[in-house]
């Protein structure tokens, strides 16, 4: 997402490159060049428009600095502005009521019934113990498929098949999950057109009925400016709460993310990275504007990493490195924990500088699928004494796994240098000492 934007944005600062200082002239020309990029992005006209004017106002306000060139003040200035564009500050859930209702709205195929599971998932793991409602009652198996999504989650779900009342179905639902003490219940209803008059009022009708504490209206990010319309639409019926935007993996121009807050005054609460049950993020307005602008997002990679890492496992860990036992079992569970975190690619986009390093180089979902081939191609001993794999056993581990005896020691080398760095970083005396033999970088060499 938003690599075309990005590129694109890249190229208008370079236009205050080199320049001495911030004038009408260049901040004009700068101007219309990022208005093109967020048109070209699909971002409503008129946002685009405000936006470039608040940032062409607010640039040219402000000295320039002898420390901060003319491009890193409008990038400053572009940053602070795009974080407000898209609602300043991030808006939680309003979980305070128990149970809390949560309606789940939006058309046909924008991801409704996966974002409900995702998000039980989510509140499951911050404590919560939500039920799910089966309110399709339109789509053949969406039934079934959220059954199967509350399975995978550990979530119950309460259906009535016989039911082709969807108002029926959500008030036996929030009764089911008050009497199973259920402190969030999370209906899921049929996607609908806009323009489709009785559907409209069948949700409308569900609202209230249920007088759900919060409505999320899940758009497609891929649709582009037709998702910021159809948002209007439906927000004109239902007053939603705030906006999911899903696919935001996907080959999106990113205009949704950018226009659909100044046009509805709704603000943007959860996006959709992927098809896992955790690829869900809280929209963060500010990390979003960094992620734009090539900034990375440290902090959205080191709160995935930490929902994905338990501390006492950890701490294990940490004693294994330090005795030199760390083997490919611990090197294994690592890899399937790294990929509970997210797409690889979108991951590598979070860490500054990468992302546009990484923009023409394609990595694939399966990137570990050869190295978990060739441990799993292991003995329990092998894995366990990572030391006894000489080469009779590689030959074997090779033919097992479908790789290469070149591709299997070349694991085992990498595997070697990585737990020798592990050991040395594990002792704080030894760390130290290595950081300080490192090469000094001369003076004016940077």
């Amino acid at each position: 997402m938003f690599e075309n934007l990005q590129d694109k944005l890249d190229r208008a600062f370079k236009v205050l490159k080199g320049q001495g200082s911030i004038s009408e002239i260049n901040v004009a020309e700068t101007m219309k060049e990022i208005r093109k990029a967020l048109l070209d992005a699909d971002v409503n006209y008129k946002t685009a428009k405000t936006f470039t004017d608040e940032v062409k106002e607010k640039a040219l306000g402000l000295n320039v600095l002898t420390a901060v060139s003319p491009g890193q003040l409008l990038t400053k200035v572009m940053n602070d502005e795009l974080t407000a564009l898209m609602g300043g500050q991030v808006t939680d859930l309003d979980l305070k009521n128990n149970p809390t209702i949560i309606l789940i709205a939006g058309l046909n195929g924008a991801g409704k019934t996966t974002f409900t599971g995702k998000l039980a998932n989510f509140l499951k793991s911050k404590g919560k113990k939500p039920l799910l409602v089966a309110g399709d009652v339109y789509r053949p198996a969406a039934i079934d498929q959220l059954q199967i999504l509350g399975e995978q989650v550990g979530v119950p779900v309460y259906v009535n098949k016989e039911s082709k009342d969807p108002v029926g179905i959500a008030m036996e639902g929030i009764a089911e999950g008050k009497k199973q003490n259920n402190n969030v219940i999370i209906i899921d209803t049929a996607g609908r057109l806009a323009i489709d008059e009785q559907m409209m009022n069948e949700i409308a009708a569900v609202k209230e009925h249920t007088k759900p504490h919060e409505i999320l209206f899940v758009v497609d990010a891929m649709t582009g400016q037709d998702a910021v319309n159809t948002a209007k639409a439906f927000n004109d019926r239902l007053d939603f709460t705030g906006v999911v935007l899903t696919k935001l993996d996907g080959d999106t121009r990113g205009g949704a993310a950018l226009s659909i807050k100044s046009v509805v005054n709704k603000p943007i609460k959860f996006i959709g990275t992927g098809e896992k049950m955790e690829a869900l993020d809280v929209f963060y307005p500010d990390r979003m504007a960094s992620r734009i602008l090539g900034m990375g997002d440290v902090v959205s990679l080191v709160e995935r990493a930490q929902q994905q890492f338990d501390e006492k496992e950890a701490a294990e860990l940490q004693k294994k490195i330090r005795k030199n036992k760390f083997d490919f079992n611990d090197f294994y569970n690592q890899i399937q924990q790294i990929k509970k975190m997210g797409n690889m690619k979108d991951l590598m986009g979070m860490i500054p500088g990468v992302g546009k390093m990484m923009k023409n180089v394609e990595i694939e979902d399966d990137a570990f699928k050869g190295v978990e081939s060739i441990i799993q191609s292991m003995t329990k001993y092998e894995r366990e004494n990572p030391d006894s794999i000489q080469q009779s056993r590689r030959l074997r581990i090779a033919k097992g796994s479908g790789n290469k005896v070149e591709d299997v020691t070349k694991l085992i080398k990498q595997f070697e240098d990585m737990r020798k760095v592990m050991k040395q970083f594990s002792n704080p005396a030894a760390a130290a000492k290595m950081m300080r033999n490192m090469p000094k970088i001369p003076q004016g060499k940077m």
